[in-house]
């Protein structure tokens, strides 16, 4: 029955990992696909090539996520995988309102959120200080980085190349996305498949079969092949919204968008092993560089919904999973 239970949240997770994907995808090729850098089917199938590679390039992450946010709750025997489950299913639920209205919010923090209001819900313990220094605190910084970075990004391209042909710098920097693009998807999938080994790892300790939260190879190949296919799927909704309803995109904006997304992905994952959101990071580096352009060629109220989107990300994911547990709860009885 425990081995049973298992399997079963494996399945959910990467249920969840598959809307990570579609959910996200939008976020390594949005402005790479506006600014016609790439067909939307060659982006995604880049995409989705990247996100596999970047699943296999470290752990630290998942091992955040799987230890940092909520004690193993395994004296509660099943209810132990209950708490788990019910996590995920928040987080999936909060992913898929996002994905209807096309609002660009964050699988990660949906996925935290999750795991705080399940363990509230059975009267387990939060480990709020990792909540703060390894959540709430990257997630108010990397925004405010990716929007100030971008901008001086996008001032620097502005400065180098001013007395630069438009058109033949419209064509390199079209060009020059596509390895910018490739480096967004690399990071996305370095961040967010990590994720989803975390909750994996989690739910085996749970369940006795692993005392530690070393990542076995086995759960990144599920997790890298789950992100990657779900990546694939696309994410039409959102990327029209992080692609052409903030601000219409130019080559040069889109380049340095995903270059300055994708470094402080790479950042945060190696030398801060903080699960940040890709969805914040390349959505406040595109105001970034919009801002350069003038203050008024951001839709600041579609930005607006974004952030709101944002704030009940954590908390609505937490009532989900909180309610999702005390309905499951009965048949652990």
């Amino acid at each position: 029955m425990e081995l049973a239970a298992i399997i079963t949240v494996i399945v959910i997770a990467l249920v969840f990992d598959f809307t990570n994907g579609f959910h996200d995808a939008a976020n390594a090729i949005a402005t790479s696909v506006s600014t016609r850098a790439l067909t939307p089917r060659v982006a995604l199938a880049m995409a989705a090539v990247m996100n596999l590679l970047g699943a296999f390039l470290g752990t630290e992450v998942a091992e955040t996520v799987g230890s940092g946010i909520i004690e193993p709750p395994q004296a509660q025997g099943p209810g132990g995988l209950v708490v788990v489950l019910a996590a995920l299913f928040g987080a999936i639920g909060w992913n898929i309102i996002t994905w209807y209205f096309g609002l660009p919010s964050s699988s990660s923090h949906a996925l935290i959120g999750g795991l705080v209001g399940a363990a509230l819900a059975s009267a387990g313990v939060v480990q709020w200080v990792g909540v703060l220094n390894d959540v709430v605190i990257p997630m108010v910084v990397s925004p405010i980085v990716g929007f100030a970075l971008a901008g001086l990004v996008m001032v620097a391209i502005l400065w180098i190349f001013r007395r630069g042909h438009p058109s033949r710098l419209t064509r390199g920097f079209r060009s020059a996305q596509t390895v910018s693009a490739a480096a967004m998807a690399l990071g996305h999938g370095l961040q967010d498949a990590q994720k989803t080994m975390g909750v994996i790892v989690l739910a085996l300790v749970v369940g006795g079969y692993q005392t530690g939260f070393d990542v076995p190879w086995w759960v990144v190949v599920l997790a890298a092949g789950a992100l990657s296919a779900g990546t694939y799927s696309g994410g039409w909704r959102i990327m029209r919204t992080l692609g052409r309803r903030i601000i219409d995109l130019d080559p040069p904006r889109g380049f340095a968008a995903e270059t300055t997304a994708s470094a402080v992905l790479y950042t945060t994952a190696f030398v801060f092993a903080a699960p940040i959101s890709t969805t914040q990071t390349i959505t406040s580096s595109v105001l970034g560089v919009g801002a350069t352009r003038r203050l008024s060629a951001v839709r600041w109220g579609v930005a607006g919904n974004i952030l709101v989107a944002w704030v009940l990300t954590i908390p609505m994911a937490a009532l989900m999973a909180a309610v999702a547990y005390l309905l499951l709860r009965p048949f652990t009885v």
